[in-house]
């Protein structure tokens, strides 16, 4: 694996990866992941990640999933787009952070180009996604599956700040919301920012406590 480039989202702590395909006339050969080129330089985030699950998942044009996350294992997700279109939903969830409450989109449709991308979404966020096209994704993910330590914020919920978020990207979201059927009541239901503050199982995503874990 080669990796090209690591930029931080405009909640610093959400990367994205960019790794080099290898191109000729037949098509293209890559290795997206390889334990070793994540333990250096480049991603000082990843040091310490074990990576316990990997998951696919395909969804129809038009799904909302999300948003999501655990605890009690913290789950942290590396999404990439195998086939489609994926827009990726971010939101902080974690009390004391100066984004709190704050969401983010990233667009990672499938290109023909000479890189693909991923996307890490570290624990302390709630994590989502919406598809303008039928899309296969897969995610890596640094906990296992804890159904009994899980929860949700909808991602309709109406006190969710979307003021960091690209327009065009939270307008094509709220385009979709608007119109789609493909949510599951349980995502649709889900809570919203303030019922989440409220609520004492937030107190597992003090700012301070994540920051010093990842340190």
């Amino acid at each position: 694996m080669k990796i090209l480039e690591v930029s931080s989202l405009a909640i610093p702590d959400v990367k994205v990866i960019r790794y080099q395909r290898f191109v000729d006339h037949r098509g293209y050969f890559t290795e997206q992941f390889r334990q070793s080129d994540f333990d250096g330089e480049l991603t000082p985030f990843f040091h310490g990640v074990r990576w316990l699950q990997v998951n696919e998942s395909f969804s129809r044009m038009g799904t909302i999933r999300g948003m999501h996350f655990q605890w009690n294992p913290y789950m942290g997700k590396l999404v990439r787009t195998i086939r489609g279109q994926m827009v990726d939903l971010v939101l902080d969830i974690r009390k004391g952070s100066p984004t709190y409450g704050k969401a983010i989109a990233y667009d990672m449709p499938v290109r023909d180009e000479a890189y693909g991308e991923w996307i890490w979404v570290p624990p302390g966020f709630a994590h989502g996604n919406t598809f303008p096209a039928d899309t296969v994704i897969e995610y890596m993910c640094s906990g296992e599956y804890s159904p009994g330590c899980e929860a949700g914020i909808s991602p309709l919920a109406p006190d969710i700040d979307w003021s960091l978020c690209d327009p065009a990207l939270r307008d094509l979201f709220h385009e979709i919301a608007q119109t789609t059927s493909l949510i599951t009541d349980k995502d649709r239901n889900g809570l919203t920012m303030a019922a989440w503050t409220a609520d004492p199982r937030s107190d597992n995503f003090i700012y301070a406590n994540l920051q010093a874990n990842e340190g």
